[in-house]
């Protein structure tokens, strides 16, 4: 049994009673990345010696008996796109490779206040543009559970280093289901928040108005804790929520009697594999057992999701990729004649193909004669899928449906296939476009791939959202099952 079988709480007592101690949880972190590693490829960038030297300084700290919180000496991998003084960060991009940050995240700073021990950065889609951590400039991560299929993206390293036990968690982030689509194809719970919860500060930005930083774990519990440790105001971050952080574990009650459940009928509909609605159905069954009642609602906007999420996120992408020019940091290619011939080169050797054709899909949508006919009406129809959502939370309390419409798919068979690719973040894009928090936890297995249930909640209120996740995952068991590696 692994160290990281536990729940957090239990290491945590393990702790403090000196029967572990943080260079032990270190080392099974770096143990289980030596066994798997080879075969997951989960980490870009493994930060051995500055682990090891704060975990000697938590573990005297320990020694000295001063009180600590409940993710002191923790072990947590970093998605690469956000920033960590020292410590390079790439966002999975050439144009990046030697780019070491001067500053930390807002998230990174409040992981050290809690004393975390950071082991590493994990591997992405390019700047976060994809859904099979495929188009990342340096290699591809691979599925826990099988090893032929893609652990989903973009941040598939996150969610298949929780997976296949290399650390207890990490964090994401989620532009258009980039933390949830990756939990459901790796078995583990992924939360986006609310947007506004958690400072983007530090976060390298794709979509500004739709990226959020969220956190992966093994179970629901792990989850709430370590979204309490990283959500708050931030004076870095404008778009950050002046809102008092619940206790988000305090509301693990078990109890969601009397609970109203609205399930799309979007979301059950063409597109989506038997075997999910099929699973999705039976996790409602397991809810109305707890003494929850659901009802099929519409969304009508919904299936306009896509277009409308591809629209926003390439043109903000296509705005702020602009920095990257070889001029300030990262790549600058070699041999140009002039100004215009740096620019040119540098991001047409410095950037993937999937960067490039958001960048290009994005000037187009925001250039002179065409903004009204794109970017404004993509706006008008990101209001209207807001306004589904507000109509329904007015007499449900949460959202349920499958994260994804279909199990992890192969390695290779959509990467040359964007249209397809995009599909499959149908059933996630649309809360990142209203804002609102949305979880993924495991809740069943098609043919030894995991299948995601995704409960989306009110703005800001990730307490009930956590509520009945955990309820169903306590009525479960596939959050205890591992894959086999």
């Amino acid at each position: 049994m692994s160290l990281f079988d536990h729940k957090m709480r239990d290491l945590h007592e393990l702790l403090q009673k000196k029967e572990v101690s943080v260079s032990d949880l270190v080392d099974e972190s770096f143990k289980r990345i030596s066994e798997v590693e080879g075969k997951v490829q989960a980490f870009l960038t493994l930060d051995e010696e500055n682990a090891r030297n704060k975990a000697k300084q938590l573990d005297e700290k320990l020694a000295g008996g001063d009180s600590t919180g409940i993710l002191f000496g923790m072990p947590i991998g970093i998605k690469d796109n956000i920033v960590t003084k020292g410590v390079r960060t790439t966002c999975a991009s050439k144009i990046l490779e030697n780019f070491d940050p001067i500053y930390d995240a807002t998230v990174m700073q409040k992981l050290h206040n809690a004393e975390t021990v950071m082991i590493g950065k994990l591997n992405m889609d390019e700047f976060a543009m994809g859904g099979s951590t495929e188009t990342s400039h340096y290699q591809r991560t691979f599925n826990p559970w099988n090893l032929d299929y893609v652990p989903g993206g973009s941040s598939g390293g996150s969610a298949a280093a929780v997976a296949a036990g290399e650390v207890p968690f990490t964090l994401g982030s989620d532009t258009g289901g980039s933390i949830r689509q990756p939990a459901a194809y790796c078995g583990v719970v992924g939360l986006k928040p609310t947007y506004g919860r958690v400072s983007r500060f530090g976060l390298v930005a794709f979509a500004s108005s739709l990226d959020q930083i969220g956190p992966i774990t093994r179970n629901v519990e792990d989850n709430a804790y370590l979204l309490q440790a990283i959500s708050g105001v931030d004076p870095y971050d404008s778009t950050s929520a002046n809102l008092p952080v619940p206790n988000y574990v305090e509301q693990l009650t078990g109890d969601v009697k009397g609970l109203r459940i609205a399930v799309p009928k979007e979301y059950l509909g063409e597109g989506v594999q038997a075997s999910v609605r099929n699973a999705i159905l039976e996790a409602l069954k397991v809810l109305e057992k707890l003494g929850a009642t659901w009802e099929e609602v519409s969304l009508p906007h919904s299936k306009y999701g896509v277009a409308t999420y591809y629209l926003l996120a390439s043109s903000e992408a296509s705005s702020n990729l602009a920095r990257f020019d070889g001029i300030r940091y990262g790549y600058r290619a070699q041999g140009a004649e002039n100004l215009i011939d740096l620019y040119k080169k540098t991001r047409s050797e410095g950037f993937g193909d999937e960067v490039k054709r958001r960048i290009m899909l994005g000037t187009f949508a925001l250039s002179s004669g065409y903004y009204d006919a794109y970017y404004k009406k993509a706006q008008q129809v990101r209001t209207l899928i807001k306004q589904d959502f507000d109509k329904v939370f007015e007499k449900y309390d949460v959202i349920v449906g499958p994260t994804a419409p279909t199990p992890a798919f192969k390695i290779g068979a959509q990467i040359d296939d964007p249209l397809t690719m995009y599909a499959n973040d149908l059933l996630t894009i649309p809360v990142n476009l209203a804002g609102v928090p949305g979880i993924s936890v495991p809740c069943g297995f098609d043919n030894g791939l995991p299948i995601g249930l995704q409960i989306i909640g009110k703005h800001f209120d990730e307490a009930t959202v956590y509520r009945v996740a955990h309820a169903f995952e306590q009525a479960t068991d596939y959050h205890k099952q591992k894959p086999q590696l």
